[in-house]
């Protein structure tokens, strides 16, 4: 899927949750669905605007003066819908710390358990986080259609949370006999 599209799904899928001003759709692209998707702030306006356009979405008065909601129609719920359909393009993988990790004899053992312990204190906020939004969105969306769809997410992110807790507990204890200073001298091996 195209990044545009991608935008697009995003844009269409939020205001199918509900009608929402644009500041109030960037700030639950940010808030929600920030825990698995980051979409462009820049990106947002111009994909709605052209939504609008195209039919997608209807532009109605806000609920302050000058200020504008923005909602779904039905041809924007076939489209999301078709945009859902199409095949998910995995992306590849970057990952800083285990990019450093790999190469972790240069910079040595001490200086990896420290990325080590920043990412696991990473990853026990994450999880905290991950346990607030549930709470907190099962009671705002309590009765929703969509609470279901919306748990399934925050569960991935917190399985991922503690599978990186696990994961670094392993990656600790094999630097455990290394030395904390392993790095060789002028790139000998």
């Amino acid at each position: 899927m195209a990044r545009r599209s991608q935008t697009e799904t995003a844009v269409l899928g939020g205001l199918s949750m509900h009608p929402m001003t644009a500041y109030a759709l960037r700030e639950a692209i940010r808030d929600v669905l920030g825990h698995f998707w980051s979409e462009s702030f820049g990106q947002i306006y111009p994909t709605l605007n052209a939504l609008e356009q195209q039919g997608h979405v209807e532009r109605r008065e806000g609920p302050r003066s000058g200020s504008s909601t923005f909602v779904i129609t039905e041809s924007g719920t076939a489209r999301l819908r078709e945009l859902l359909s199409e095949p998910i393009t995995a992306a590849p993988p970057r990952n800083g710390l285990l990019l450093r990790l790999f190469f972790g004899r240069v910079l040595g053992a001490e200086k990896c358990r420290e990325l080590l312990l920043e990412a696991k204190a990473d990853a026990e906020r994450s999880l905290a986080e991950y346990d607030h939004l549930a709470r907190t969105l099962s009671a705002e969306e309590e009765g929703s259609a969509d609470l279901p769809y919306v748990l399934m997410t925050v569960s991935a992110g917190r399985h991922d949370a503690e599978g990186v807790l696990a994961w670094i507990g392993e990656a600790l204890a094999l630097l455990g006999d290394a030395p904390a200073n392993d790095a060789p001298a002028n790139g000998e091996s």
